[in-house]
């Protein structure tokens, strides 16, 4: 798997979710039955591969001198950030015990649970041990699932992204916690790119599954730094379950952190109140359950009062008691970085005088609102909220507005998440609001490095669909040849083989002049800007602009590429029609070999479509550029209607303090085709039909289990 790519990797994930869902629909076992034992597995394939990798090391190691020649001990794997797994904790040795028969495999599975916990204190009384619920040959299948020589040779952070990808999964499902355990991860990385947490405490006081922990993490390794010498995770999380989950989502990542079971209105086990560094969460929304009587006193969390209390006694709502928590744990030079209820930056009565006194105090820097279905289990709109009391003084009466709700890519027919790009692209409009301009150049920058390296790869992909192209024209044009001297056939039938031969010949030779003269083009621009992008606006402007008309010429040649092998698709359609039709002597006389054609057909329809990809990619690092360069052609931050607006504190005041970025950022103006995606537009409303298909799919199968129950 080292190498693999992006495409590679998410197409692992969801074969082993299918497979893995499919073991379970087949098998008397619940989603909630069964997720923490999966997760097990996953994590159990992890440390075996993890501990391989640090064996191979050190005996390297020893051989190159760079360790004495001694005993091997526990340290030499945990500084190598593996588990020093005994034997029957060790994924081959359970699997060659399994298949001896001297002992069940879910006995086996769970002992080594039970011998890891042992050797390593963070995860005591986390892993699964219920391994018994399993029908053997269940368990048996999942573990070879998770064997397999893709598994078994998986590196860096596989594991740790198919971890996550169950959890999303399984969040989907709502097989724990009714799926509130698992942030979606573009928010977390959202709220990572803004705060940039790397150093100090860490605290999520709502931890859940520990994303927040893990996509810091990754931030920070993405810099270059070591995550366990730069920070130290805290978290609090009232259900237990999910702090097994959470403990054992930090262990896949090779990382540890100090997660206390507790309920955050009433308890702070980690007194961390002015010592955070960073706070991040993900908070219920909207709870009118929490006891006033017994926070009222909490001055030190909550220094801006309490927001409401109603009758009973309860706090009205309490979003604000969150908001409250996370500002009064950071310390003076403190960031937060938290999901929250678009209803919270708009709230009136109590809410509104705790909002205005946090106002005041300067340490709101961004606000952010995102569209509906970015949760996997409601699809409420949702805003970030961004706090950071270090903020300059220039800066202290001033908050970064952003509406991004018009900022998304859509996973399926209900849920939206942001690509990487997106991310990028909102991230550097915080970069340019704090003055960050290098930032915001090197991604344009990295950006027309992409559409370079995305040009350069045009070629040999479309030689490959041309090559099958060209061969099955040949086969098509010796059957036309063959059947112009065979009378019998039907005139008809001629003259559609006919009429489909001309529309090829009159498709390719256009094709043929464009794809030259595009290729040239492009050939021009990557030696131009391949190795010395420009490194300041203007020439980005430049460089845009010289992209934009092959922008337009790749994408007519989307449509020929697509018309050509429709052509051929047709073709063979009409030929197996003639001699369908035809008598036996004509068959006799003509060569074409149906099967082998139709296997062409699949071949190009593959390389077609990869082709397409391949044009697409470059069009789409193209549209990112413009998308900046649009918006912030100097890069500089300026108001864009309907996107961000910097916004003073007496704006604010006049909007009855209200923080929602609606009310300021104004209305997008009507856009008419230029920046219409029709190929992202397609693909969405497909992702839907797939969607809808599938579901009928198994809507159908539980309608017909329960009439077999009926005896219908």
């Amino acid at each position: 798997m080292n190498g693999s790519s992006f495409k590679d990797i998410e197409k692992l994930e969801a074969d082993l979710w299918s497979a893995a869902d499919n073991l379970r629909a087949n098998s008397k076992l619940t989603s909630s039955d069964y997720f923490m034992p999966v997760l097990g597995i996953i994590f159990l394939r992890h440390a075996a591969n993890r501990f391989d990798t640090a064996t191979k090391q050190i005996e390297e190691d020893k051989a190159a001198g760079k360790m004495p020649k001694r005993k091997v001990i526990d340290q030499d794997y945990i500084r190598r950030r593996a588990l020093p797994l005994p034997e029957e904790a060790r994924y081959d040795w359970i699997m060659t015990m399994a298949s001896s028969g001297e002992k069940a495999l879910p006995t086996l599975v769970t002992d080594a649970m039970k011998a890891i916990e042992e050797k390593f204190d963070p995860l005591k009384g986390v892993l699964p041990k219920d391994y018994g619920i399993f029908e053997p040959q269940v368990l048996e299948d999942l573990m070879r699932l998770f064997n397999s020589e893709q598994i078994r040779s998986a590196t860096g952070d596989v594991f740790g992204r198919i971890y996550e990808y169950f959890l999303a999964r399984f969040s989907i499902q709502k097989a724990h916690d009714n799926g509130e355990f698992f942030t979606p991860s573009s928010l977390v990385q959202m709220i990572v790119n803004v705060i940039e947490p790397d150093h100090g405490k860490v605290f999520d006081p709502a931890c859940g599954s520990g994303g927040m922990f893990v996509q810091s993490s990754h931030f920070i390794e993405h810099e270059g730094g070591d995550t366990a010498k730069k920070v130290v995770f805290y978290g609090q999380e009232k259900n237990p379950d999910t702090i097994r989950i959470a403990q054992m989502n930090l262990a896949v990542h090779g990382l540890t952190g100090e997660i206390a079971e507790a309920i955050t209105y009433y308890q702070d086990e980690h007194n961390l109140v002015g010592g955070a560094d960073f706070v991040m969460a993900n908070p219920p929304f909207n709870v009118d359950l929490v006891d006033a009587e017994r926070i009222k006193t909490d001055t030190q969390r909550l220094p801006f009062g309490l927001p409401g209390v109603n009758k009973q006694k309860k706090v009205s709502n309490g979003n604000y008691l969150w908001i409250s928590y996370f500002w009064s744990y950071l310390n003076e030079t403190g960031r937060a970085g938290f999901v929250m209820s678009s209803q919270a930056s708009s709230g009136g009565h109590g809410e509104k005088d705790v909002r205005e006194r946090i106002v005041k105090t300067g340490d709101v820097d961004v606000m952010m609102s995102i569209r509906s279905n970015f949760f996997y289990t409601r699809t409420v709109p949702c805003e970030l909220w961004f706090f950071d009391r270090g903020k300059p003084n220039e800066r202290r009466d001033k908050v970064l507005m952003i509406d991004a709700r018009n900022v998304f890519r859509k996973v399926n027919r209900t849920i939206c998440d942001f690509s990487p790009e997106q991310m990028a692209n909102l991230s550097s409009i915080v970069w340019l609001y704090r003055g960050q301009k290098d930032r915001f150049i090197a991604l344009v920058q990295s950006y027309l490095v992409a559409i370079t390296a995305e040009c350069a790869a045009i070629p040999p992909a479309l030689e490959q669909f041309e090559a099958t192209l060209a061969d099955l024209e040949g086969k098509y044009k010796a059957f036309e040849t063959a059947m112009q001297s065979c009378e019998s056939l039907p005139a008809e039938s001629k003259a559609s083989v006919e009429e489909s031969a001309l529309e090829h010949r009159e498709a390719i030779q256009p094709y043929r002049k464009d794809r030259k003269s595009l290729d040239a083009d492009l050939s021009a621009f990557v030696k131009v800007t391949n190795g010395k992008p420009p490194a300041t606006t203007r020439p980005q402007q430049t460089a845009r602009s010289k992209f934009d008309p092959l922008a337009e010429r790749i994408r007519g040649l989307i449509k020929q590429i697509d018309l050509l092998y429709k052509i051929a698709e047709r073709t063979h359609g009409y030929i197996g029609k003639m001699l369908a039709d035809a008598n036996d002597d004509a068959k006799e006389s003509l060569t074409y070999d149906r099967r082998q054609i139709g296997r062409d057909l699949k071949q190009l329809e593959v390389q077609r479509r990869d082709a397409v990809e391949q044009l697409r990619r470059a069009v789409y690092f193209h549209r990112q550029v413009t998308w900046l360069l649009e918006r912030f052609p100097e890069g500089k931050l300026t108001d864009v209607p309907g996107l961000v607006k910097v916004t003073d504190r007496d704006d604010i005041e006049a909007a009855d303090w209200s923080l929602s970025p609606a009310r300021y950022v104004g209305v997008a103006p009507a856009e008419v085709d230029d920046d219409f995606d029709f190929d992202e537009t397609i693909r969405d409303i497909h992702t839907e039909l797939v969607d809808l298909n599938g579901e009928a799919v198994e809507l159908a199968k539980v309608i017909h289990v329960n009439f077999e129950e009926m005896g219908l």
